[in-house]
């Protein structure tokens, strides 16, 4: 999308563009409210503001809304957007056996430790990178993977935005 259609484009519009990023209401109505945009970098700005402000329910329903990493389908069904993005961002994860099995093992340790999925901006990651960020954040104490979490979660969504607009 353009900067000159993202600003003329319906309220609503947006807010569906925006959710192919990240679906948090609470961010798209921010970005919306701050209409007309002068540049893609002074949207980027009130992204990372509006990023910043996320409340872990929100963080956590919009996980819900994400594939495994090494998994093609979210537990909710994804927008033909928001799949091309996830395809997009896994595209190094090794789709061979043992690979598969070592993300399955550790998504499960994740999941049973914290109670929500392991989520990681996996863009130009490789399938190694993921396994071992994996690994390594089931060290971490509930806090602090929240925090991750979170960062991990708005690069997603600036990665989003940034790659469907343009100046």
């Amino acid at each position: 999308m353009q900067l000159v259609e993202f600003n003329k484009a319906s309220e609503a519009d947006v807010k569906t563009f925006l959710k192919h990023c990240v679906q948090i209401e609470g961010w798209a109505e921010h970005i919306v409210a701050q209409r007309p945009y002068t540049s893609v970098t002074q949207i980027t700005e009130q992204a990372v503001k509006a990023a910043n402000a996320w409340t872990w329910d929100e963080i956590k329903n919009a996980l819900d809304n994400h594939p495994r990493i090494g998994e093609k389908k979210a537990q909710a069904e994804l927008s033909s957007l928001e799949q091309q993005f996830s395809n997009r961002e896994q595209s190094e994860i090794s789709a061979d056996e043992e690979t598969q099995f070592a993300l399955l093992k550790g998504n499960i340790a994740y999941e049973k430790k914290y109670g929500y999925l392991f989520l990681i901006k996996a863009s130009g990651l490789s399938s190694e990178d993921v396994l071992q960020a994996l690994q390594y954040r089931l060290l971490n104490d509930p806090e602090t993977e929240k925090r991750i979490v979170h960062h991990q979660l708005a690069e997603i969504a600036l990665l989003r935005l940034k790659q469907e607009l343009s100046a």
